[in-house]
């Protein structure tokens, strides 16, 4: 049962209905417009009808011909190197079946490309990663442009995988859409070995084969990567914002019970099809379900990065968020999660404790979240505080649990562990930036020193080798926006920092760049902007400048005379993102590219 709703989460909502009224208008009427009065196929020719169907068999050939049975298209960004979508190579066979049973058809209508950050990071490749989104946003429109489709299954689970499938889908928001996910790997390091490992390689007191071995043994199979950065926040989103089977976000990947929830979800998009309701994409993603997102996000400290997607993902549906939403909400929203780098316990743990079922229960008998919202499973997110159970190999739902199991890891809203969010917005004379402050131990929260300031991660790895880091310092890496070099992650930097924060010194990092689900102990003020490349401030800031980073009042300041600014010649990027590891082809996307409270998107 539904607390009355939290005055400052309803205060929040409205001024997003308020200000989106003409765009949100403006896409709803797009979309009906789309949506027509009958079958997508039956407005195509003979000849398109027939190269669309050309490789069905007899049976579907019919089905597809008669007009009154839906063809589900399938998007996925299956690959064998993505360990969480490794899994998704066996999926369309159990969803062509299932939706077979129903009398219907599914093709798989695309591949889209997903690449994989922990990969990339600290490589050259990495500078693709944010534009890949966008990339997979424009594939997603590709395979769906055919106009044979009636509903979509969207596979996919990692970093900006699943925002681009979302934002490309969002296209096509007249069809309705499921998010089918494929479930975590099991247990394997502790995370915390893992964090220690790497701060004794960047202190060098390990070689290569330590640290290949120790993450080896944290990444050792098939599903996601067990920590809660942006792919599992990505799939908790989904759960929240109703575009998954409820409570089949973190179920494993290998097994009957993953099968039957994929078999499940793919009959779901069919009855979506014949039903009068018809839940659709643009019904589901409301402003109420972007508040629903967003809330979620800061009760457990997810990613940073959907600070950026969430804005990406609400302007492709017509409605606009900002930072400030954010933060109003962060000021209210209790964390209720311990999950690394949050704490030390994996998805895993959080799963078996409860979950997002138990996460989405609690949040709405404390009145945090807006029960009244379409789903894929129909009106009301109540449908989603249940867990699902295969019993004598059949699918059931069960109500989820009164209580965590685990109140280190899961606890409720009555008892929080912190009355506030994990997300901090920062403002002052540098611009806007974010900080995930819920890894971040509150006698850090403010850091005031001088500045030391690098153009690449590479210059912060060799001063720190050469040892002249042993001080209080806040690190500037500027030159690292979207504008600049598509604005990789930042994670080369986390050991350095860890190691100077462990010896004593108080640390902190200003970038325009990002750090994504991995942000840690180190107060992290991240995405600001404008970046350098757009003629900020940090372009400006020299070696033992003064800079105040205040997580507890909201402010970042460079404690420079505005007279002496005024006189500086802004610093020139020195590295290029221009060629090399297929950098040149983007480099029109560095152009368009908006800033990161915009989404730092091409396409929305």
């Amino acid at each position: 049962m539904s607390g009355v709703l939290h005055s400052k989460v309803a205060q929040v909502t409205q001024a997003i209905i308020d200000r989106s009224r003409a765009s949100r208008s403006d896409y709803l009427q797009r979309m009906e417009a789309a949506k027509g009065n009958s079958v997508s196929r039956s407005n195509l020719s003979c000849g398109n009808l027939a190269h669309g169907f050309a490789a069905c068999s007899s049976t579907d050939k019919d089905r597809l011909t008669m007009m009154d049975e839906a063809n589900i298209a399938i998007v996925s960004a299956y690959n064998d190197m993505l360990s969480a979508h490794q899994p998704f190579e066996r999926y369309p066979p159990i969803i062509r079946q299932a939706v077979r049973e129903m009398g219907s058809v599914a093709q798989f209508a695309g591949g889209v490309p997903a690449m994989c950050d922990g990969v990339t990071q600290g490589q050259p490749g990495m500078e693709l990663s944010l534009f890949s989104r966008d990339v997979i946003a424009m594939s997603t429109a590709i395979a769906l442009s055919h106009n044979m489709f009636d509903a979509v299954l969207c596979l996919g689970v990692c970093d900006k995988i699943v925002p681009g499938l979302l934002i490309g889908a969002l296209s096509f928001g007249h069809l309705p859409v499921v998010f089918i996910p494929g479930g975590p790997m099991s247990s394997g390091l502790p995370n915390s070995e893992k964090a220690r490992i790497r701060q004794l390689y960047a202190e060098g007191k390990v070689g290569r084969d330590e640290l290949l071995a120790c993450e080896s043994e944290s990444y050792h199979g098939a599903g996601t990567c067990t920590f809660y950065g942006t792919a599992n926040s990505n799939q908790l989103l989904m759960e929240v914002m109703g575009l998954h089977l409820p409570g089949a976000s973190f179920v494993p990947p290998d097994g009957g019970f993953r099968d039957e929830l994929t078999r499940y979800a793919a009959q779901q998009a069919v009855k979506l099809t014949h039903s009068s309701k018809q839940q659709n994409l643009a019904q589901i993603v409301s402003e109420k379900t972007m508040v629903n997102a967003i809330v979620a996000l800061l009760a457990t400290g997810g990613s940073t990065n959907h600070t950026i997607h969430l804005i990406a993902i609400a302007k492709a549906a017509g409605i606009i968020v900002n930072w400030d939403d954010f933060a109003t909400l962060s000021s209210v929203v209790p964390s209720l999660t311990r999950i690394y780098p949050n704490g030390q316990a994996d998805i895993n743990v959080f799963h078996v404790a409860g979950g997002v079922p138990y996460l989405i229960k609690t949040l709405l008998h404390g009145g945090f979240l807006h029960e009244d919202v379409e789903t894929i499973m129909g009106h009301g997110l109540n449908q989603y505080c249940q867990e699902p159970k295969l019993l004598s190999g059949k699918l059931v739902w069960q109500p989820a649990p009164e209580q965590s199991a685990d109140l280190d890891v899961l606890t409720s809203v009555a008892k929080p562990f912190s009355k506030t969010g994990g997300v901090v917005t920062l403002q002052g004379n540098l611009g806007r930036s974010v900080v995930k402050v819920s890894a971040v131990k509150p006698e850090h929260w403010l850091v005031e020193a001088k500045a030391v300031v690098f153009d690449t991660q590479s210059d912060f790895e060799q001063a720190f080798k050469r040892g002249e880091l042993e001080k209080d310092l806040v690190a500037v890496l500027r030159f690292q926006g979207p504008q600049a070099c598509g604005m990789p992650e930042l994670h080369k930097l986390t050991p350095y920092l860890g190691v100077l924060q462990d010896r004593g010194f108080n640390v902190a990092l200003v970038t325009d760049g990002r750090m994504s689900g991995a942000s840690g102990k180190v107060p992290a003020a991240i995405h600001l902007h404008p970046e350098a490349k757009a003629g900020g401030l940090i372009n400006k800031i020299k070696n033992g400048d003064l800079l105040r980073l205040d997580c507890h009042t909201g402010r970042l300041e460079l404690l420079v005379k505005d007279e002496l600014l005024q006189a500086r010649s802004a610093a020139q990027q020195t590295t290029s993102a221009a060629h090399g590891m297929g950098r040149e082809l983007f480099s029109n996307m560095r152009h368009l590219v908006s800033s990161a409270e915009l989404g730092a998107s091409i396409c929305s």
